[in-house]
This record gives C-alpha cells, structure tokens and sequence, in this order.
C-alpha cells in the first residue's frame, strides 16, 4: 500500500503545557513555533510515523521575563539546545478514536521514552478542497528527567515549580498530494 504524508497546519494546531505554581495553581504556556509530519499507510492512522519538533524560544506563559527565565540556562538553554524533538516508535489503537502514542522525547539533549493518550477526531474537507486530519494529544512528564532540574523554594518552604508537566497538543494536519 502507498504511503501518506500528512503536515501539521499551524494555523490549527496548539502546543501547551500546564504545571504547578507554589503547588497551588497552575501556570499554563505555549509553543508558538512547531512543524510536525505524519506518514501513514492506513486510514486510520495506527502505526504512522510520527515526527514533531518545538522551537524553545517560542516559549509564551503570558509573562516575558518568566519566558526569559524558561529559555536561559536554568531551564531550557535554548541557546544550546534550540529544539524539543519526538519520533514516535508505535501508534496503537485503542477502541474508535483512541490511541497510544510511544516515541523518543528529546529536551535539553535528553532523550526518554514516553507514551501519550491520542484522540482521533476524524478527518474532513476544508474550503479549499484539502483534506484534513485533527488529533488531541495528551499527556505527563517530569521535567527533571529530561534535565530541567532548576528548583526554587520560597522564604516559606513553597516549591516554586512542580515537577509533573501535563501536555496538551491538538494537532490539524494537511493530506499532501
């Protein structure tokens, strides 16, 4: 069977991440910058190829000099390590429009396997007559297993930033010709 490639259409898409503050709320950013692509044989898109990859430094949490903190040394060190990569090693399907996503994460030079839930949400036409494929993708990581060890602790005792970082990508992406 032929192959299919699908591009992300970053005019649809979203990259977030969601994590603790001082353990009581939760500060939440985004990704501006991303391009991913699907290879696919199948229709219904278990076992694509999938690679995806974020520019650090379109970092946005709503805040520049926290945005500044993120991408320096203490965190990203976006100057050395520009990029956060995925290459998928399966995509399962669980029951209609659910699926496992396992593939190699890379942030700040370390790479970790790592399984995210997938919602499939079908695929349509648009004005234009291109097909279209839309995803929800989600799950946790902990930051220091991928080298974003920075810890604040407050006068108080408070722990400035949580550990667990949640996920949230909803993907649209273009069939190619």
């Amino acid at each position: 069977m032929a192959t299919t490639k699908w591009v992300m259409d970053p005019m649809h898409s979203e990259v977030q991440f969601k994590v603790k503050h001082l353990v009581i709320s939760t500060v939440t950013g985004t990704f501006k910058t991303f391009q991913g692509e699907v290879i696919t044989e199948s229709e219904d898109f278990q076992d694509s190829e999938i690679d995806f990859s974020i520019d650090v430094k379109s970092i946005d949490t709503n805040q520049e000099q926290r945005d500044q903190h993120l991408i320096g040394a203490d965190f990203f060190d976006a100057d050395q390590y520009p990029q956060i990569t995925f290459k998928s090693t399966s995509l399962k399907k669980v029951d209609d429009s659910d699926y496992k996503l396992t593939g190699d994460l890379t942030v700040k030079g370390v790479t970790k396997p790592v399984t995210l839930d997938v919602e499939f949400g079908g695929t349509a036409a648009d004005f234009y007559g291109n097909t279209k494929a839309g995803f929800e993708i989600t799950g946790k990581i902990n930051r220091k297993e991928f080298g974003l060890t920075w810890e604040g602790i407050t006068e108080a005792g408070s722990i400035v930033v949580g550990e667990e970082v949640k996920l949230i990508i909803n993907a649209q992406f273009a069939k190619q010709a």
